[in-house]
């Protein structure tokens, strides 16, 4: 089998609005979350988001372009374009059959979802929807509209598994290149759903914060007092690709993309199993598929959205399935950072890990005050403050409503 590599990294988040920004968020422990300013929060439940700062369309794309483009997509080409240029790939010399696109997005175009059929809702009957309304909308159209900008004509299309699309997009990067279908893949994802319905949607089940008195640390994984995600938006590009094609190139390397798991809990549609049997086999079958033993894996981004019911199963899992190995662990939860980006969340926090990797610096869990007492002490949570420590491998974990459960394991580069 061929070895698969990480060899450009691009990202759109509410730490920063390239990667570089987004690491010293997360190394230096910065809460990305703030009051609303998308729209008028004054009837709604939750007021604050972790929304991205400083965001103008009028900096990426021109008029015509940016009307085309629904937020998510928008973001998705600013993260691309920053991982295609840090890749070192000549465009002119690479043979672009060989290279794809799998780009993600749990939700995708809600935001022109929702101007469109309100706009129609409002008028008289008559069904003025724009030609741009479909193509904008479709989750996979930011994947499409990639491949059109750079001409890259390999595997394309879109993964939508909630919260855990982008992390699949990672696995089938992984997989096309291993099989030889493709020399290099972007893979990412993004999420634009700090909106109107986003925002009440999520309300409506309870599964969102409404802790607007303390909004910057209101993403709380672990922690007591916590009582919900906060919700994140933005991107996270990942320039996967063949050692030998990156090697023959002269491409620098962040870390290898070693192996993969996935499963589902078949279990609830917005629950997760409270044994974590799924979590508890993903892992597993991760770090199977990368021909580690447990005693490997140094570090393990978690999911943890800081809900009262995903958090314990999590933490459960990895003391199921590590052993007395779960208390050498470094874990941490960066979405107490970044909110819960959802379908770009695999991608952002894929990133996370491998730069953790690289600098052999855990990125902290933030806003920890109150142990829960269902969640072991013992582990190390990584709490407020980030940890230095050698990290040679790693898993980073996404779980998605429906029961879809994907682990990704990443090892240090071989100089």
């Amino acid at each position: 089998m061929r070895r698969v590599v990480i060899t450009g990294l691009g990202a759109l988040t509410p730490l920063g609005n390239n990667l570089h920004e987004y690491w010293d968020g997360l190394k230096n422990g910065v809460s990305g979350a703030g009051m609303i300013t998308r729209f008028n929060t004054e009837k709604f439940k939750t007021k604050f988001a972790c929304e991205v700062k400083g965001y103008d369309s009028s900096n990426y794309f021109d008029r015509k372009e940016s009307n085309k483009l629904d937020l998510y997509s928008q973001f998705a080409h600013v993260a691309a374009d920053e991982a295609i240029a840090d890749s070192g790939i000549d465009l002119q010399t690479v043979d672009k059959d060989r290279i794809g696109v799998i780009w993600s997005s749990g939700i995708g175009g809600l935001l022109t979802f929702y101007e469109a059929i309100k706009g129609y809702v409002q008028g008289d009957g008559t069904p003025r929807f724009s030609p741009f309304f479909i193509p904008k909308m479709i989750a996979n159209i930011a994947s499409g509209s990639i491949s059109i900008k750079y001409g890259f004509r390999g595997p394309n299309f879109a993964t939508v598994s909630a919260c855990a699309s982008s992390t699949h997009s990672l696995i089938d990067a992984l997989n096309y290149i291993k099989l030889g279908k493709a020399d290099m893949i972007l893979a990412g994802g993004s999420e634009a759903a700090i909106n109107e319905p986003g925002i009440g949607g999520f309300n409506a089940m309870q599964a969102m914060s409404t802790n607007n008195q303390e909004f910057a640390s209101a993403s709380r994984p672990f922690d007591l007092t916590r009582d919900g995600f906060v919700m994140g938006e933005g991107a996270g590009a990942i320039v996967v690709e063949d050692l030998d094609h990156a090697r023959a190139r002269g491409a620098k390397i962040y870390a290898e993309l070693a192996g993969a798991g996935m499963t589902a809990d078949a279990y609830h549609l917005t629950a997760p199993h409270p044994e974590g049997i799924g979590a508890r086999n993903v892992m597993k079958l991760a770090v199977q598929d990368a021909g580690l033993k447990l005693e490997d894996i140094n570090y393990i981004n978690m999911h943890g959205t800081a809900t009262p019911l995903g958090d314990i199963s999590e933490a459960k899992a990895i003391i199921d399935v590590f052993g007395e190995h779960a208390y050498k662990l470094n874990i941490s939860a960066t979405k107490s950072m970044t909110g819960h980006l959802l379908g770009a969340a695999g991608a952002v926090e894929a990133i996370a890990t491998i730069m953790a990797i690289m600098h052999n610096t855990v990125p902290p869990t933030i806003n920890f005050k109150v142990p829960d007492p269902q969640i072991d002490q013992k582990l190390n949570l990584t709490v407020n403050k980030a940890q230095t420590r050698i990290i040679n491998a790693a898993l980073s974990n996404t779980f998605g409503f429906g029961g879809h459960n994907a682990s990704v394991v990443f090892k240090k580069a071989e100089v």
